[in-house]
């Protein structure tokens, strides 16, 4: 038990530490490819999510879509890629194979679609290269360029909103 609370401290030091180093560069180049990390405990409808980024004209090969789950066993085999918190080592250290190329693929959009507070969640949104980081509210201002105040239930707003500002970005 100390040794868990040990580690989410470890853990949670290393995500300041990428917060605070974050040089925050957003262009204005068009988006072409698409990150999406969901809570399966709040939000688990893939498809939604797929449809969406068809609609906007974006390849299905460059959409991907990762899963936290608590435990292993609620993972469903039709899901992209999945990870649950004993995928997460000290000071940072990933140890899904899957997730560590997930982080180091430089999106031009990552969307976070959780509102829960989660160690795990927020140290691959903080760790991830992805240019533009979108999500919804949290306490942390610092881990997203935009955040957009919806409940996750409320997905096709967020879709909606989410497009309104993406115009005006000019990242469609």
């Amino acid at each position: 038990m100390i040794l868990k609370a040990f580690k989410a401290n470890s853990n949670q030091k290393y995500i300041n530490k990428l917060l605070n180093a974050r040089q925050v560069a957003v262009s204005n180049t068009k988006m072409n490819s698409v990150g999406v990390i969901l809570n399966m405990n709040e939000f688990s409808d893939f498809d939604a999510f797929r449809n969406y980024f068809k609609e906007l004209g974006i390849l299905p090969s460059k959409t991907k879509i990762i899963a936290f789950v608590d435990d292993a066993k609620d993972a469903n085999p039709l899901w992209d890629t999945y990870f649950n918190p004993k995928d997460f080592g000290w000071k940072g250290k990933i140890n899904n194979i899957d997730l560590q190329s997930f982080i180091d693929t430089k999106f031009d959009v990552l969307i976070s679609y959780y509102t829960k507070e989660s160690l795990e969640l927020k140290l691959i949104t903080a760790a991830s290269k992805a240019n533009f980081k979108v999500g919804l509210i949290q306490d942390d201002k610092r881990v997203f360029d935009l955040m957009i105040d919806v409940k996750t239930k409320e997905s096709t707003l967020f879709m909606s909103e989410l497009t309104k500002y993406l115009h005006v970005l000019n990242k469609i």
